[in-house]
């Protein structure tokens, strides 16, 4: 979830206002919050008081087929077809994630769902604060507190569903589900581990309880965020995805200006964030660079100045 923007109601639903120069109006979580009334909404945003030059809108999974003719774009997310769980761990993925997914219970971590009170937030919290580095790059929640906790997987908590993966009684894992308003597919929007227990394959088993907490609600779809992002390539994270029987689904994500700025902004392209526009040869290379540099940054940190280093007499 995106947590910039200033959020406006609208209709029922928080719809959030991103941009400084061309001003695009999303309704929040829109992968899993939809339009009831179209022409509502969009009356709505005319009338606000404030300018909006673009609202976009992503169609609901898994219709792929146009239904509008609005401006569209593909857009995509990775999804995963749920019947049942002893379907997908049987016939959906393959011996790897599956000895994988078994991981975690056969070193003795338990998984189950959780309330959503202070005990699940401050195992949250030192998941979050357990490094300040993650996948190559500052990791932006370390710092996180109880309160900000609250506020960041607080989120639509009327169609939230949280889970945790214990090692005793400590939490080392854990994950959050927000289902669609039709109940049709829910979306895995908060996945995070502990990095010293990844000997256990925390994250492998938050997949299989996610997909069991789906099967078990007769959730036909489970979707975990974007297959790819812009240009960039497949990596890790996508051949998780993929090797845990998530595949791309395409679907239209539509963009209606609502002032001749927002026509000529989306004819530009500059709806698109600057960095989808770099050649994705070259973000690669900076990808890489940025990878060493915290690496590098964070090694010095961790190893001790001349002169501070204790000896022994």
């Amino acid at each position: 979830m995106n947590p910039g923007g200033k959020l406006i109601k609208l209709c029922g639903k928080d719809v959030r206002i991103d941009g400084r120069f061309l001003r695009i109006a999303s309704l929040d979580g829109d992968i899993y919050t939809f339009p009831d009334d179209l022409d509502a909404i969009l009356d709505g945003l005319r009338k606000c008081g404030k300018r909006i030059d673009l609202f976009t809108f992503m169609q609901k999974v898994p219709d792929s087929e146009p239904k509008y003719s609005y401006p569209m774009e593909m857009d995509n997310l990775a999804v995963l077809p749920v019947s049942t769980f002893e379907n997908w761990f049987k016939r959906q993925i393959n011996s790897f994630p599956r000895n994988r997914a078994r991981q975690a219970e056969k070193r003795g971590a338990v998984l189950r769902e959780v309330a959503f009170n202070d005990e699940f937030l401050q195992g949250l919290c030192e998941i979050y604060n357990e490094v300040p580095v993650r996948q190559g790059k500052p990791f932006t929640q370390y710092g996180m507190t109880l309160e900000k906790a609250r506020l960041y997987a607080g989120t639509f908590l009327d169609r939230s569903i949280f889970f945790g993966v214990f090692l005793g009684e400590q939490m080392i894992g854990f994950g959050k589900l927000v289902v669609n308003e039709s109940g049709t597919h829910a979306c895995l929007v908060h996945v995070l581990s502990m990095v010293k227990h990844k000997d256990k394959a925390p994250t492998n088993a938050l997949l299989s309880q996610a997909v069991r907490s789906c099967a078990d609600r007769g959730i036909p779809y489970l979707a975990y965020e974007r297959f790819a992002y812009g240009k960039k390539q497949g990596d890790s994270l996508s051949h998780f995805k993929e090797v845990n029987g998530f595949r791309r689904m395409d679907l239209p994500r539509y963009y209606i200006p609502l002032t001749i700025l927002g026509r000529i902004g989306y004819r530009l392209g500059l709806h698109h964030r600057l960095v989808d526009r770099i050649p994705e040869s070259l973000a690669a290379k900076l990808r890489e660079f940025r990878t060493a540099w915290h690496t590098q940054k964070l090694q010095s940190v961790a190893e001790p100045k001349e002169g501070n280093v204790c000896q022994e007499s």
